[in-house]
């Protein structure tokens, strides 16, 4: 029994440790973009990001991460809706600028 307790929180860790590194990678295509990122590490919780946009305050969402049914990792909004796999983060940048208001960067 203590076996499979080790092994779930071994599990558990390196998946936590996983979608910090994707949600910290698009933090800084996000950044790049314009847009301010906060990466968000609770205890006990999964990792999220906090993202606003810089220009218009009120405009801010979060996004989650969550590994598919095939073990790929997905972005979501908060409201449960898929934004892009974490494969196409250009594709998540995009959506993420177009939800918040942001304009092209020059």
């Amino acid at each position: 029994m203590e076996i499979v307790v080790v092994t779930h929180v071994q599990e558990t860790v390196a998946d936590q440790g996983a979608a910090s590194a994707h949600l910290g990678e698009l933090a800084g295509l996000l950044c790049e973009a314009g847009l301010s990122a906060r990466l968000d590490l609770p205890i006990g919780r999964p990792p999220s990001l906090h993202v606003l946009n810089p220009a218009m305050p009120g405009l801010e969402e979060h996004v989650i991460i969550e590994r598919g049914d095939r073990g790929d990792w997905w972005l979501w909004w908060g409201w449960a809706e898929r934004i892009a796999p974490t494969h196409e983060l250009d594709r998540a940048v995009d959506s993420i600028r177009r939800v918040l208001g942001a304009t092209p960067p020059r």
